[in-house]
């Protein structure tokens, strides 16, 4: 995608043969436009931890990446399996709800398991994490067009009028490294001449909306507004939205899903409006392992800063009156029930057990 009519990735090695990893750092966006070189795990762990880089998948391959960066430590001289093992367990810890994270781990582990030799290790991590990376991109453009079907459909119901969709959060092409999830079926619609506007959730406390899908919008040309929270259920009941459209951190069997704070109540202003709600995420934020989003999904606690405090243009600004107490959720789940369907990159289907199982055996 673009940034003042460059096409850029959000995170990239800066050669095949680089033992560092350029990512942009997204808590600069989108007032400075700033580029951060990862040379270590340490560096990488950060990164996802401190929210410089930021959504499901490009979580899972800056992961990947970091423990490439781990092999090029001047002390790292042969690989054992306790090592290996410390490092992706300790990676693991970075964020606990995005399942894309421990999923790239996972795979990492599987491809460097066995292997002593620290220069042919940190090849294959390389080309492991470059694979995974490509993986995603093309996940990400497959939503794509199977999601522009739906605003399609919309497009030809209202006899080429102005399709409104609304998004939570960010689940566009900075969090995703390339076409994003939820946007990716928007960019596809506004390169084919559709006729579409985006209701651009603020998404608080740290207001990925408003930062940056905004931002990645506005650099597209999609037509675009920002809106408080607590704005969509009116523009629903005014027949202002057509679709809602969001991604997912985690997505059990079922169909429950995990995302952002606030996701849950456009889930159920979409139902109680008779608005179709769909979520488009890749194969690698499914867990099927677990059934009950509810009671099994981890829901991150973050830093109380962030809802007391409030970042913008021109520096940082306390809100909430001095010792309140903060309670700072960073995710809920919506139950299937209120789903109209996922999107991902083998097809849509519906959110049930039975659905998912068969899209998996594609």
């Amino acid at each position: 995608m673009q940034i003042n009519g460059q096409h850029f990735h959000t995170i990239w090695a800066e050669s095949p043969n680089s033992d560092s990893i350029k990512i942009i750092d997204q808590n600069q966006l989108p007032f400075h436009f700033r580029l951060k070189t990862l040379k270590t795990f340490g560096d990488a762990f950060s990164a996802i931890r401190d929210m410089e880089v930021r959504g499901a998948p490009l979580i899972g391959v800056t992961a990947a990446y970091g423990l490439f960066l781990a092999l090029c430590g001047p002390d790292e001289t042969e690989l054992t399996e306790a090592r290996l093992k410390t490092f992706c367990d300790e990676m693991k810890t970075a964020r606990p709800t995005a399942i894309n994270l421990a999923w790239a781990v996972d795979e990492m582990y599987k491809t460097l398991k066995g292997i002593s030799n620290i220069e042919t290790a940190k090849s294959m991590a390389f080309q492991k994490a470059e694979a995974l990376k490509q993986q995603e991109i093309e996940a990400s453009s497959n939503i794509g067009d199977h999601g522009l079907k739906l605003i399609e459909a919309l497009s030809a119901k209202k006899n080429g009028d102005m399709v409104n969709i609304l998004t939570h959060c960010n689940a566009g092409w900075l969090a995703c490294i390339d076409w994003g999830t939820a946007t990716a079926p928007i960019y596809k619609a506004h390169h084919r001449g559709i006729k579409i506007h985006v209701w651009v959730d603020e998404t608080r406390p740290r207001n990925q909306g408003s930062k940056l899908t905004a931002f990645e919008l506005k650099q597209e040309g999609v037509p675009h507004t920002v809106n408080p929270d607590n704005t969509g259920g009116h523009l629903m009941q005014h027949g202002m939205v057509d679709l809602v459209l969001v991604g997912s951190d985690r997505t059990t069997r079922t169909g429950d899903v995990c995302n952002k704070i606030g996701t849950y109540l456009k889930a159920l202003a979409a139902y109680d409006n008779n608005i179709p709600f769909y979520v488009a995420l890749p194969s690698s934020s499914f867990d099927l392992s677990l059934n009950n989003g509810l009671s099994e999904i981890p829901i991150e606690e973050r830093n109380a800063d962030e809802v007391r405090y409030i970042e913008g243009k021109e520096g940082k600004v306390q809100l909430v009156p001095d010792g309140s107490p903060v309670a700072n959720y960073g995710f809920d789940v919506t139950p299937a029930r209120l789903v109209s369907g996922l999107i991902t990159e083998k097809g849509i289907c519906q959110a049930n057990e039975s659905a998912i199982n068969e899209l998996f055996e594609k």
